[in-house]
């Protein structure tokens, strides 16, 4: 059978993923008939999720990868999955950010494309736990020549801690600096989004943190892109009731979707095709 042009390689990859999480595994065989795809574009898709870290082929098919709860990956390890699913999420996040507020920035790659989106947006002021996030915009100032910073320039607050292999600065230290702050919207990334658990990180002290996060911000926007769905991760640290919005990708399968809007008030999908 021919390949199936209706169907994306991410959205086909998001399907299998799916798949293989509910049902514990799949087989090749089964893939083409339910996609309507060759063996061959089975096997790639496989291979593509295989690198990623989401499965483990075995003969014949793929079963879930056996990741544990408390594995966090280090930020360059994560920075190569989902490139092109991150910077469309950083692109509609970018549009609720109000210039003059202030944000928070959680660490994450995904808050990591957010901020040189933001780094258009005026007269913010910007919180963040992220060494990474932090040094975009001090990067941005001192392409300016080392002189005054440029007119409507973010000014940034980095929380002090102890850095995690994701480059994140968490525990007392973060903890306190976070308690006595406020902000208008809060861009959190995160390890896992479910149903059940929550947002969920495989770092005990960053689910501190991002529990100071969330009750410091009047909003809460998450920016996760669709492999973190059905994700969970050692330490959950907020319901999902507490999430004001979601941002996520076109990946995000149709099931997936409906769920998220019977358990959010606002669910954002970047990257879905203009209706015709």
């Amino acid at each position: 059978m021919s390949d199936n042009q209706n169907l994306l390689a991410e959205q086909r990859r998001a399907l299998i993923l799916e798949e293989v999480r509910r049902r514990g595994g799949v087989r090749v065989n089964e893939l083409t008939r339910r996609l309507g795809v060759s063996d061959m574009t089975v096997r790639r898709d496989l291979d593509a999720l295989a690198r990623q870290g989401a499965v483990e082929k075995v003969h014949g098919g793929a079963v879930p990868a056996a990741e544990a709860s408390s594995h966090e990956p280090g930020f360059e390890a994560k920075s190569s999955r989902e490139r092109d699913a991150k910077e469309d999420i950083a692109r509609a996040a970018a549009e609720l950010a109000v210039p003059g507020s202030a944000v928070a920035l959680s660490g994450g790659t995904t808050t990591y494309a957010l901020a040189h989106r933001l780094l258009e947006v005026p007269e913010l002021t910007v919180v963040t736990n992220s060494v990474r996030v932090a040094e975009v915009f001090h990067t941005a100032q001192r392409a300016g020549g080392g002189g005054p910073a440029r007119p409507g320039a973010a000014t940034v607050v980095l929380t002090g801690g102890v850095r995690t292999p994701s480059d994140s600065l968490v525990g007392p230290v973060a903890d306190q600096a976070i308690r006595s702050l406020h902000f208008d919207v809060l861009f959190l990334g995160v390890h896992g989004v479910s149903v059940e658990a929550g947002l969920s990180t495989p770092n005990l002290a960053e689910a501190e943190t991002n529990r100071r996060l969330v009750s410091a911000a009047r909003r809460v926007v998450v920016v996760a892109d669709h492999t973190k769905w059905g994700t969970v991760g050692l330490s959950s640290f907020a319901r999902l009731d507490e999430v004001d919005t979601l941002v996520t990708d076109a990946g995000l399968s149709a099931a997936a979707r409906a769920q998220m809007a019977e358990h959010l008030p606002g669910l954002v999908v970047a990257g879905d095709p203009e209706p015709l």
